[in-house]
């Protein structure tokens, strides 16, 4: 099997928080969400692959290069944006693209005026006119524009009004089909991942719980309802993450646990499993 990116073994200890063994692998040509809530270790893990984190231990492997070995050959087979980056507010944004093309050897003019056409960029604007959202797009261009055969990307919907996120998503699997990139990328908002990922990895306080095919993790779990004031007895050791509601209770649970008649089952969303999931550290 192909793999674009192994992550192995990484771990990074802060005072208040610790990132434990990070492993996971991701497919060549596939869309992978990387979820968690906040303060989980999304953006520690995501910035350990290129060592703006410098990791305790472990290494991130991309298309079977080690990054501590290879890093500038790496980078010009990836695109990488973080949430959060501040250009030159002054400087107009042509200009801050002909300082980045710069370190491409692939750079496709022709990708990046495609791309700031589609997100209705002008290289005449500087970033202190553009809206939040309006600087992710931008950094997305920068990053689709040197042929980049991997994605990594934080929080890339965020601050997008629905149809920019829609927009981004139609490139996301146009991109796979058609380019065979692979993307990673971080997200709160599970409908996006529903949409368009193949797998996800899921971390919690700073281990991953879960790496995987999305709908098979998915089709594992239930939501499960009571309609009942007074929470049934016994129900600790099969259901996970009970949560109080208008109509009584709803928790989560395993398809294959056996469950008394006064719980309903429904098929469970991805943001049902992590709401239900995290309720345990409340």
């Amino acid at each position: 099997m192909s793999y674009a990116l192994e992550v192995k073994g990484i771990s990074k200890k802060y005072p208040s928080f610790e990132l434990r063994d990070v492993s996971f692998a991701l497919e060549e040509g596939k869309i992978v969400g990387f979820i968690g809530r906040n303060g989980a270790g999304k953006t520690t893990t995501l910035k350990s692959l290129v060592n703006l984190v410098h990791p305790d231990s472990g290494e991130a492997f991309f298309f079977g290069r080690s990054f501590k070995d290879h890093e500038l050959e790496i980078k010009q087979d990836i695109g990488f944006v973080l949430g959060g980056i501040d250009y030159y507010p002054m400087k107009r944004l042509g200009t801050i693209t002909n300082v980045t093309k710069a370190f491409y050897e692939n750079w496709d003019e022709a990708v990046y005026q495609k791309y700031m056409k589609l997100f209705r960029l002008v290289d005449s604007k500087t970033p202190k006119e553009l809206s939040d959202g309006m600087k992710v797009k931008y950094s997305l261009v920068l990053a689709l524009s040197h042929h980049a055969r991997l994605l990594i990307l934080d929080e890339p919907t965020s601050g997008l009004d629905p149809v920019s996120r829609d927009e981004l998503l139609d490139v996301f699997l146009k991109l796979v089909d058609e380019e065979a990139v692979t993307i990673l990328f971080s997200t709160h908002i599970t409908s996006d991942l529903e949409r368009c990922a193949d797998d996800i990895v899921y971390i919690k306080d700073g281990s991953i719980i879960e790496a995987g095919d999305m709908d098979e993790y998915i089709s594992r779990h239930c939501l499960v309802q009571i309609e009942s004031k007074q929470l049934p007895e016994n129900l600790d050791d099969v259901l996970i993450g009970i949560k109080k509601n208008r109509n009584g209770w709803s928790a989560l649970a395993f398809r294959t646990s056996s469950l008394p008649e006064c719980c309903k089952t429904s098929d469970a969303t991805l943001q049902d499993i992590m709401v239900h999931l995290e309720k345990e550290e409340l």
